[in-house]
């Protein structure tokens, strides 16, 4: 189920850094400045395979207005997480957190993977999805809300 929050309503910007799956730096703050849709997942969970097509279909109809970015939990190899990259075609990269760390900015509640937010130009939580995103058209509408906003 989607949950929305009012501009007023959301906390500081998300602080995320740490290495994507190749090994290089990632700092969530680069990408401010536009929507940011975070998808948290791991290789063997069911829903996020699933889900991913819808993803990769919200990526593609988004396009460069919005950036994508994958926080991968529980992988024991970063190998592990960039053959399912590759097997579901994921379009976007994503940071490796097999310690879960990287969860701690997004207070997911245990046992709730898939996640995915969509955080605002400023960096901070405007949506959330608590488990498998339910359609393409329910994400691209939280993104697109977001991307009105900024527009303003």
């Amino acid at each position: 189920m989607p949950t929305e929050i009012a501009p007023a309503d959301r906390a500081e910007p998300v602080e995320l850094t740490g290495e994507d799956l190749e090994g290089k730096a990632f700092d969530l703050a680069d990408l401010r400045g536009k929507p940011v849709v975070v998808n948290i997942w791991w290789s063997a969970c069911p829903p996020c395979r699933v889900e991913q097509p819808d993803l990769n279909e919200a990526a593609a109809e988004l396009g460069d207005e919005v950036a994508f970015l994958g926080v991968n939990i529980r992988d024991s190899s970063a190998e592990q997480a960039l053959a399912y990259v590759r097997k579901f075609d994921v379009p976007y990269g994503s940071v490796y957190s097999p310690d879960g760390q990287a969860l701690l900015p997004f207070a997911v509640p245990p046992r709730s993977i898939p996640s995915t937010f969509v955080l605002d130009a400023e960096g901070r939580i405007a949506a959330s999805v608590i488990g498998k995103v339910p359609s393409t058209i329910t994400l691209t509408t939280l993104v697109e809300t977001v991307l009105e906003e900024t527009a303003r």
